[in-house]
């Protein structure tokens, strides 16, 4: 009863209770253990449960995890050997620009230094900057964080990379690069005319791809060193980032909320006070609405312990892609139908085409075939639905 309070204590630096019962099998002994607030290694080592597995927490995990219990964030951390000086003087004019535009900084803040800024960004603990005024301001902060770049990859299947790029510099640098290659090189704009005007028109909208590009870089975990990665694909893009959102959350908490506080919150105010975020935490349904306006499906958000994606989905079901799959006339009309109204049953397809059972029958089996439309249900109580 004494010596294992003393062993702990020696072995542990910890104090806990040991009690001894008595039942009808027998006697036997009770450690209590109190929740600490700060982490506690056993000799010089830190380790934490994984379901029934112990794992031993070693460097990068170790740091992020010593960080959370001290109220840091990796973000937040001081860097020393860097000053305001080795900051990009063209970025600071940038950020000004815009955040005048923006109206989150007044004409007399912007009259004042660089240093000034930097310390009304809260970018400056004590005499050292952060992590996140080098990831913001830098030149180049892959000197000082590894994998802190985005590369874009045009797929046409999943294992079949046709060419890709890599944008670097500071985030600043990074959003403006990303969004113009995105938008020049690899989304296309089909034209149309409206009397002599040329118009043309993204396949996916500009201000959901940005807001994904944004919320990547607000929860993205600089310490894994991997970079951002935009896939880009004939169908779809998906926007990926090794990241958390907040401790306990799901992609339901995401998209119900809409409300994430940012996993970087220096960087998240930055962009904030720029102007590039309108109000931090309503991203999600920013990016679900600017799609519905666009008329593309609804993005499929995806989370899991360590990885964030957003995917957007092109509208496959526009008349002119339709035409082009030599559909017939009564299928293309049944198919936006559908998109219109959300499903469609045999009796309405003979009813909107004037036709017989047998040819809607034949004609609904081949949309099948060619996964345009799925059934629902069976016999006369069934219908058909876009298949995705």
């Amino acid at each position: 009863m004494e010596e294992i309070p003393n062993k702990v204590r020696d072995t542990l630096g910890i104090l806990v209770d040991v009690n001894l019962h008595q039942s009808d099998q027998g006697k036997f002994i009770e450690i209590l253990v109190e929740q600490y607030p700060y982490p506690v290694n056993y000799k010089g080592q830190y380790h934490y449960r994984s379901g029934s597995t112990k794992q031993e927490l070693k460097g990068a995990a170790l740091d992020k995890f010593l960080l959370q219990k001290k109220g840091k964030r990796w973000d937040g951390v001081p860097v020393p050997n860097v000053s305001t000086n080795d900051l990009k003087q063209e970025t600071f004019d940038f950020f000004h620009k815009r955040a005048l535009r923006s109206q989150r900084i007044d004409e007399e803040s912007i009259a004042h230094s660089n240093e000034h800024l930097i310390e009304n960004l809260q970018l400056k603990e004590g005499k050292f900057l952060k992590r996140a005024s080098i990831l913001l301001f830098h030149t180049n902060p892959e000197k000082f964080i590894t994998g802190a770049f985005i590369k874009i990859g045009y797929f046409e299947t999943d294992d079949d990379l046709k060419f890709q790029d890599e944008i670097h510099g500071n985030l600043f640098e990074q959003i403006e690069k990303t969004m113009d290659l995105l938008f020049t090189k690899y989304i296309k704009a089909p034209i149309s005319y409206e009397g002599i005007n040329r118009v043309e028109t993204y396949e996916y909208p500009k201000d959901a791809v940005r807001e994904a590009l944004l919320n990547a870089i607000g929860h993205k975990d600089y310490s894994g060193g991997v970079p951002i990665q935009i896939s880009v694909y004939t169908d779809k893009i998906i926007i990926w980032n090794e990241g958390q959102l907040p401790e306990n959350w799901t992609v339901k908490n995401l998209l119900e909320k809409h409300a994430s506080r940012p996993y970087n919150p220096d960087i998240a105010n930055a962009l904030f006070r720029s102007g590039y975020i309108e109000s931090w935490g309503r991203g999600t349904i920013k990016i679900i609405n600017e799609c519905k306006k666009a008329g593309i499906p609804e993005p499929v958000f995806t989370y899991d312990s360590s990885d964030i994606s957003v995917e957007f989905r092109k509208d496959i079901y526009n008349e002119k892609h339709l035409q082009s799959l030599d559909l017939n006339e009564r299928q293309v009309k049944a198919v936006l139908y559908v998109k219109t109204k959300g499903r469609i049953t045999n009796k309405e397809y003979q009813e909107i085409n004037n036709t017989t059972d047998r040819t809607a029958l034949r004609d609904l089996e081949t949309l099948i075939e060619l996964n345009i439309i799925k059934r629902i249900g069976i016999k006369k109580g069934s219908y058909y639905e876009l298949a995705s």
